[in-house]
């Protein structure tokens, strides 16, 4: 039986933004989405995932060493990147807190509306306006018009197209192959 949802307790249903209700026990580490009872696919982040699980390493590199945090975490990390999506898509995203649930392996796990594909690229789109908000901090026209030039060109869909290609989604590892 469920307990109630109180700091500590061990509830393991997660209402998803479709209505319907998902257990942290059937999500793992291997887990990108899943087809639910309401006929659509849902994306799952875990916070083991990698950045580079979106974007390539070299990014994460840079996101980590510009991105300033201010919590518990050393640097950028998907937890972050999860926070953001969830700040622009606040009814499509929900999250579960399994800290203190043993019988998992991730700490905290983020369900969203939308299958990973959209998913990958409403994440790649939102490191894109980062990026575009670091650079208009170097208040330097020349920089920011290359940057914007260069974004112009720039096709997510495309992008994560290849970079989904290119990568092995299907290994528990998620590693480039």
């Amino acid at each position: 039986m469920a307990e109630p949802r109180v700091p500590g307790g061990r509830e393991s249903e997660l209402d998803l933004p479709c209505g319907e209700r998902v257990d942290t026990h059937d999500l793992h580490l291997g887990m990108r989405e899943f087809e639910c009872a309401c006929g659509g696919t849902h994306a799952v982040v875990l916070d083991p995932h990698p950045l580079a699980r979106f974007v390539p390493e070299f990014l994460t590199e840079v996101l980590q060493a510009t991105i300033e945090t201010s919590d518990d975490y050393e640097e950028f990390t998907t937890v972050h990147l999860m926070g953001v999506v969830m700040e622009e898509f606040p009814d499509a995203v929900v999250a579960a807190d399994t800290s203190e649930d043993g019988n998992v392996g991730f700490s905290l796990a983020w369900v969203s509306d939308f299958d990973s594909r959209r998913l990958h690229e409403i994440v790649v789109e939102l490191v894109v306006e980062l990026m575009e908000h670091a650079v208009s901090h170097a208040e330097d026209d020349d920089v920011m018009g290359e940057f914007e030039e260069q974004m112009l060109q720039f096709d997510v869909a495309a992008f994560v197209e290849q970079y989904r290609r290119e990568r092995d989604f299907d290994g528990r590892n998620d590693t480039a192959i």
